[in-house]
């Protein structure tokens, strides 16, 4: 695979290649690593690509963690303790949050990574939320996002979320006084 698009968020590429360079280059050569055609595996089932071959984003994801984690890469897990304090009147769950977590895909010397092959959401979820709260929680300085470009993206199910998305919508936002720098990598097969 290779990357194609790169999106500085925050001041990302130039806080990561000064003061995470060595980080930064590992996450590209994983990226070179990636025989994308291998995983072309999954056939479509859906209305408007029925029985096309996709690529299959967990087969895809399976292959970046076993690379990320031959490099001493690691996922990171947080517990969630939710607050009960804010219920009202007589209100006692049914369910319990025992058991909640938060991850990050991979982490290694204050640099989180997040591959996202999934919806939309999760993707700007990851820039916006989670790696803010992963800095808040003093796991990570700074973050990389890695998505599929829009024709890579086209070339698996419908609503993976693309490069192309996760820009404009960043453009449009602005940057916030509790963001953290974050790289976003465009990549295709």
């Amino acid at each position: 695979m290779k990357t194609v698009g790169i999106y500085s968020f925050n001041n990302g590429k130039e806080i990561i290649t000064a003061k995470f360079g060595n980080e930064f280059e590992e996450v590209c050569k994983i990226i070179t690593e990636i025989q994308s055609q291998k995983y072309k595996t999954k056939t479509s089932r859906e209305k408007t690509m029925r029985g096309k071959k996709l690529y299959s984003p967990k087969k895809l994801n399976k292959a970046f963690k076993e690379v990320f984690e031959s490099g001493d890469w690691h996922d990171h897990r947080v517990l969630c303790e939710y607050p009960t304090q804010y219920y009202v009147g007589d209100f006692k769950p049914t369910k319990t949050s025992k058991g909640a977590f938060r991850e990050m895909d991979f982490v290694k010397n204050r640099v989180g990574v997040e591959i996202q092959f999934g919806k939309y959401s999760f993707m700007v979820y990851n820039v916006c939320a989670k790696m803010t709260i992963f800095h808040n929680l003093n796991i990570i300085d700074v973050g990389i996002e890695v998505v599929p470009m829009k024709d890579f993206a086209a070339e698996m199910s419908s609503g993976v979320s693309y490069f192309e998305q996760i820009v404009w919508d960043l453009e449009q936002r602005g940057i916030s006084n509790i963001d953290i720098p974050v790289l976003i990598l465009g990549i295709t097969a």
